[in-house]
């Protein structure tokens, strides 16, 4: 008696494991794959988006005009930075000979500095 009641308990257990995966185990739903972005065609083109992200093929860059474009930016900020010596050094001869320096004798100066550290950067890459 011990057994049979073992193995109907046994029965009742498989069966109800049964009933229980049954829906996953015969369920054939497929997964919708997910949707894909699309551009509004209202929406402008965006001058921020990198070359060939927007369907635009990408350009290599021209060497030759970076490399003529960075050569004026540095004769501009040298020849700027010529005339500001120029006038420092005047201020400089007219001063007078106090051991305290003017104020827009300090600011001149760091304006050359600045602008040597431009040219500096420039001429790095």
């Amino acid at each position: 008696m011990l057994n049979s009641r073992r193995h109907l308990l046994q029965s009742n257990a498989g069966f109800a494991g049964t009933l229980a995966t049954a829906p996953l185990l015969f369920s054939q739903k497929s997964v919708p794959p997910p949707p894909q972005p699309r551009q509004s065609p209202n929406a402008p083109i965006s001058q921020n988006v990198p070359l060939g992200l927007d369907g635009r093929p990408a350009e290599p860059p021209d060497q030759r005009t970076q490399n003529l474009q960075i050569k004026a930016q540095i004769k501009e900020n040298v020849d700027k930075m010529y005339q500001m010596i120029g006038e420092l050094k005047q201020e400089s001869d007219l001063g007078r000979s106090d051991s305290i320096l003017n104020i827009s004798f300090v600011k001149k100066a760091e304006q050359i500095e600045k602008l040597a550290k431009q040219v500096k950067n420039i001429a790095k890459g």
